[in-house]
């Protein structure tokens, strides 16, 4: 078996946050591996600066701050050519 796309969402709760939230679990397929990381932790913080998230909701997939997310925010389609929802062979 193949190993799992790793997606984190850093987020604090606010609405857009929650909609990304509820949108990446939409569309996360089994070899998405998703975590949501609250950002009022200094330690998510931290890991989110050292991603370059600069505004929240962001998503990081496999170490990496989504495109989408280093401008206008997330997006579905931006999520999806990243690879979140596609299986893995």
């Amino acid at each position: 078996m193949s190993a799992k796309r790793k997606i984190e969402v850093f987020a604090a709760g606010c609405v857009a946050c929650d909609e990304t939230v509820a949108m990446v679990k939409r569309i996360a397929c089994s070899s998405c591996d998703v975590e949501i990381l609250d950002m009022h932790d200094p330690a998510v913080a931290a890991k989110a600066k050292s991603y370059g998230v600069r505004t929240v909701p962001a998503v990081a997939i496999d170490g990496r701050l989504a495109g989408c997310c280093t401008g206008t925010g997330p997006d579905e389609t931006s999520l999806r050519a990243a690879g979140v929802g596609v299986p893995l062979p």
